[in-house]
């Protein structure tokens, strides 16, 4: 039987193409991507613009349009298991508290530490912003401004909590006539918090919708592990089409800004977020190695929601209980913005009021930090947190087409921003578990094994260990029918 098996399983190692692409490391992964990207990016932006047609409006050259599409096809595929990973998530994470006793403290503790957490981060931000006025040092020109046609404003986020329907789709008409689905994952948010709730209140007659809400949350995480694995596809697309794109020129132009973006995010994560760990006693190295997967994932994939699965893992790895990390973190994907909703849109709505002369008083910083905190929401943990900024400009009263003067390097500075956010969401719910003595300690001491590509391994192992259970009972069922092609002669 054993001379049988082994062979079969080698072949079957041998046909798997996840195991020859665990090899390589996925930090090296990212990196080629990288390196690729702003390789193939320069030579488009060298191979210039070709004539406009109707098919090609734009003029992009063959690369161009190459790598956008690559881009593009990456972050669809993320988008399109958001919806459904949002809703299965919440409700599960919900519903994993009600065997909790201090279920609401934990709740209340994560919110709390989500709150202080982003107010640090918004403090450091205005303080950058005012000490090197962006706006006042830019190169940009008056006729970049344009508003944003995707905007926000506190009635339109305090309306949009309402459910338009219960699956928070929504439909626009194209002006060619075409229909096209979207959603709103806040409103998916609320559904979800509301159905967990429901859940808890049912009580035992929802176990049957539990199971179906778990099994389905499993399919959907592994749907988002495959695409988790194009993120170094992805990562060449989308970095090579904002450098053929825009090129190095606009960040040149808004240098100032993109640097102080950028300090106030290493800020945060190396002196604000080692303090805090040192603070609660917790080994800052361990934190580091521990959570640089989903760290290096949210940088490639520009999406918090979509590097949730990691971020949970990585979490859970680093001793916290599944229980609390199976809450606060797709709750930290919704909401835990300190990249985005914090840093980015103080930063913003300074460099708006520098452009045009607005002066900003002490009331109106203030402002930007009530909104950075209580607002973060909506940003819903997609892409981009252009929702977020005109939300901060409305609120101080700034031109909204502020926001077409940061839009050039919006995907550049993207990347770190969700780097941050989701490294600010496993450590909340570290610095939680540790305060309310639920964190594993040697596992977390230990978190120096995490690595993506263990990970992967174990993935690749899950699937090779189902490869050969399927080929033990399939060689177990021709021994039997040959057993039985043998005996049956002797009976005769």
């Amino acid at each position: 039987m054993s001379t049988t098996t082994t062979p079969s399983s080698a072949s079957t190692r041998s046909r798997n193409p996840l195991a020859a692409i665990t090899r390589i490391p996925f930090g090296w992964q990212v990196l080629i991507g990288l390196v690729l990207g702003v390789v193939l990016g320069l030579v488009a932006a060298q191979m210039g613009p070709v004539a406009e047609t109707e098919a090609n409006p734009d003029g992009a050259n063959w690369l161009t349009t190459t790598l956008d599409t690559i881009g593009t096809i990456f972050v669809t595929l993320l988008k399109a298991l958001v919806p459904p990973l949002i809703f299965l998530a919440i409700v599960t994470s919900i519903a994993n508290l009600r065997g909790v006793t201090n279920a609401a403290r934990l709740a209340g503790k994560t919110l709390l530490w989500f709150a202080i957490t982003s107010l640090i981060a918004v403090s450091i931000g205005i303080a950058l912003g005012a000490v090197t006025s962006p706006g006042a040092n830019s190169g940009v020109s008056a006729d970049d401004a344009e508003a944003s046609s995707t905007q926000g404003g506190w009635l339109d986020f305090l309306t949009g909590l309402v459910p338009s329907n219960f699956l928070g789709l929504e439909g626009s008409a194209g002006d060619d006539g075409t229909l096209s689905l979207g959603f709103n994952a806040l409103q998916i948010l609320v559904i979800s918090i509301a159905v967990g709730i429901a859940v808890l209140s049912v009580g035992e007659k929802a176990e049957p919708f539990l199971k179906v809400t778990g099994s389905a949350l499993e399919i959907v995480q592994k749907l988002l592990w495959w695409v988790i694995r194009l993120a170094p596809i992805g990562t060449i697309g989308l970095l090579g089409n904002a450098v053929a794109s825009y090129g190095w020129e606009a960040i040149g132009q808004l240098g100032v800004f993109t640097l102080d973006v950028y300090v106030g995010m290493l800020i945060v994560l190396l002196i604000v977020y080692p303090i805090l760990l040192k603070t609660n006693g917790l080994s800052i190295g361990s934190f580091f190695r521990g959570v640089w997967p989903a760290t290096s994932l949210g940088f490639v994939s520009r999406s918090s929601l979509g590097t949730m699965p990691m971020t949970q893992t990585v979490t859970e790895r680093m001793g916290v209980p599944r229980h609390y990390a199976s809450f606060a973190i797709p709750l930290g994907a919704t909401t835990k913005m300190d990249g985005c909703a914090a840093i980015y849109p103080s930063l913003a709505a300074i460099f708006v009021a520098n452009f045009y002369g607005v002066p900003l008083g002490v009331t109106d910083y203030l402002l930007i930090v009530l909104v950075s905190v209580l607002g973060s929401a909506a940003t819903a943990g997609m892409t981009g947190a252009t929702v977020m900024l005109t939300l901060t400009l409305s609120t101080l009263g700034l031109p909204l087409e502020g926001v077409g003067l940061l839009l050039a390097i919006d995907p550049i500075l993207d990347m770190g921003r969700t780097a941050l956010n989701v490294t600010g969401q496993s450590l909340v719910g570290v610095i939680v578990a540790k305060r309310e003595k639920i964190l594993d300690q040697d596992t977390y001491d230990a978190a120096a094994r995490t690595s993506f590509s263990a990970i992967q391994a174990e993935q690749a192992a899950e699937s090779d260990a189902a490869d050969d259970a399927e080929t033990q009972v399939a060689d177990d069922a021709d021994e039997t029918s040959e057993a039985g092609r043998e005996k049956a002669p002797a009976t005769a």
